[in-house]
């Protein structure tokens, strides 16, 4: 009765920021599970492993511009006739980034939360409304605990590392957004929810790693395979009388 709860066969999935350090995990994960993937990135380096399986297909898209947004979300369309599952994977920021936050231009701040924040409303807004049509759909945005809760500073100290203010106004718009989403397409059965990781490893400095896991419960930083899991379920219908959830995978770092 329950064996194929968590099966994505037959369904498509777009996956932005499919090349990236978690987007391409769950790209691997919704297609052992069954689904038709399409990778949404600007980067091919990646794409090149996973695309070997006729079922994981590349599209060079930018989720800064509007106009690749829709060029290629209508090309999907048009092969396919269909978008089951969106991951919002992407993560676009600007060459500063990391400037700490008394010296962030303005410019970069509207950049940021515009290009990220705003790609995200972009896919959704044209993805919800052809899942809208066909009565059903699964969208899951890729947030952070730092939506949620302050950063720990402490655990910068000693290193050229910062958390920079754009990420966290980000990534709380991304959970707020979202739930507008699920309560907004609700009577269409079209379910919206947020994952938040922690920290996830990254070849980051050995003193940030060590500060990092003694401030978990779980002892650890997570690993993008640690992501996968919240992904398939919120896909699948495992979860299908879960919407405008926010699942935090952190390892307890919130429980704190």
């Amino acid at each position: 009765m329950y064996k194929d709860l968590f099966s994505c066969t037959g369904k498509l999935a777009i996956v932005t920021g499919g090349c990236g350090l978690l987007g391409k995990e769950i790209v691997r994960g919704l297609h052992e599970f069954g689904a038709t993937v399409y990778i949404a990135d600007i980067c091919v380096d990646e794409a090149d492993k996973l695309t070997k399986d006729k079922n994981i297909h590349y599209i060079h898209f930018d989720i800064t511009l509007e106009s690749s947004v829709n060029y290629c979300l209508d090309k999907i369309l048009l092969a396919h006739d269909k978008v089951d599952i969106l991951v919002n994977s992407a993560y676009p920021k600007m060459e500063d980034w990391g400037t700490k936050f008394e010296q962030i231009p303005y410019n970069s701040w509207k950049s940021n939360v515009n290009d990220h924040l705003g790609g995200y409303f972009l896919c959704c807004q044209k993805v919800a409304e052809h899942m809208k049509k066909r009565h059903g759909g699964s969208i899951i945005n890729l947030s952070s605990i730092y939506g949620v809760v302050a950063p720990d500073f402490f655990i910068y100290e000693g290193t050229d590392m910062t958390m920079p203010a754009a990420y966290s106004a980000i990534k709380g718009g991304i959970i707020a957004f979202t739930k507008y989403l699920a309560s907004y397409y609700a009577n269409s059965n079209v379910r919206a929810n947020v994952i938040s990781p922690g920290g996830i490893y990254n070849n980051q400095s050995p003193s940030f790693v060590k500060k990092y896991s003694l401030r978990t419960p779980l002892g650890r930083m997570g690993t993008p395979n640690d992501i996968v899991g919240a992904a398939i379920f919120l896909a699948s219908d495992a979860s299908s009388y879960i919407t405008g959830h926010n699942l935090i995978v952190d390892g307890g770092w919130t429980a704190w």
